[in-house]
């Protein structure tokens, strides 16, 4: 009884640290992150009661359609001016969100400088948070599209047009750029390699779709595929194979394009270092318990 006992209150203890971001409760998240982007004028008090003007799911988009770009950042002030002026060089017209994740060096001016609408974080909340937030601004007003790309300067800028084209032309929901596919020759650590493989290929077992790149932040999502990413099943910490794997089961479709990624030219990684531990650890036990659960209604 007591060995039983000790085994709850571990998993108790895990779940509590499964279901916060830096230390506060997801359960005020979503009111968190509807409070910072009011900030900017924009109310999302009733996003989960009205209606979004999206896209059918399943039906292919013609013509043009509202699109946004959003990037995540976090200290990116060495990138972020080039990556935005490389977007309107390749992607001329497509408004742009920088969303600042609670940087404390230049990133929020500069992108400003260079155009792009801010909404900044009070503090550093994580890059699902981040990106999640950019979602819920282009659902309240929305952008049939989005395209989310990093601030860093690994994703190409060029290959925007080649994610939009493909996400336009057919009934995917979401397109993935992927480092690995076509003559790419993306050179990565040995460790991060083995690990993309496996949860590429765990992804590609539940998806019944090939994933190369499970890790990859640079992707085109439409109509009902954004929605789903502003509701409260997005992961907020590192939404990875275990949201892929989520959006197979939900019915949307999902394909992977070859994409050029350069290397960061800031020598970090969020999936680098002790977080390494941590990020293995909680993928595995979220494509798990993605598995266990009850599908959700979309």
């Amino acid at each position: 009884m007591r060995a039983l006992k000790v085994k709850r209150e571990s998993l108790q203890t895990k779940k509590n640290f499964f279901v916060s971001i830096r230390g506060l409760p997801l359960n005020l998240l979503k009111n968190k992150q509807h409070e910072w982007i009011a900030e900017k004028g924009v109310s999302l008090s009733l996003l989960e009661q009205q209606t979004v003007n999206s896209l059918p799911q399943k039906a292919p988009l013609n013509g043009h359609h509202k699109t946004l770009i959003v990037i995540p950042s976090y200290n990116e002030e060495a990138s972020i001016g080039e990556v935005l002026e490389d977007i309107k060089k390749y992607a001329p017209g497509v408004n742009i969100l920088v969303i600042n994740d609670g940087s404390v060096d230049k990133t929020a001016e500069l992108a400003e400088s260079h155009g792009a609408k801010v909404i900044s974080l009070p503090y550093n909340s994580g890059y699902g948070v981040a990106l999640q937030t950019g979602y819920l601004y282009a659902c309240k007003h929305n952008y049939s599209i989005v395209v989310q790309m990093d601030a860093d300067g690994q994703h190409d800028a060029a290959c925007i047009q080649d994610l939009l084209c493909s996400v336009y032309s057919s009934d995917v929901d979401v397109v993935i750029g992927s480092r690995f596919l076509g003559q790419n020759s993306y050179r990565t650590t040995v460790a991060r390699r083995i690990g993309m493989f496996i949860f590429g290929k765990l992804a590609s077992l539940f998806c019944k779709e090939r994933v190369s790149d499970p890790t990859s932040g640079f992707q085109a999502v439409k109509g009902k595929a954004v929605n789903f990413i502003a509701s409260d099943y997005y992961p907020p910490d590192y939404p990875d194979a275990d949201f892929l794997i989520m959006l197979s089961q939900c019915g949307f479709k999902i394909r992977e394009i070859p994409v050029k990624m350069h290397p960061s030219k800031v020598k970090k990684s969020m999936h680098g270092g002790p977080q390494s531990i941590y990020y293995v650890f909680k993928m595995f036990l979220s494509i798990f318990v993605t598995l266990l659960r009850k599908k959700p209604k979309i």
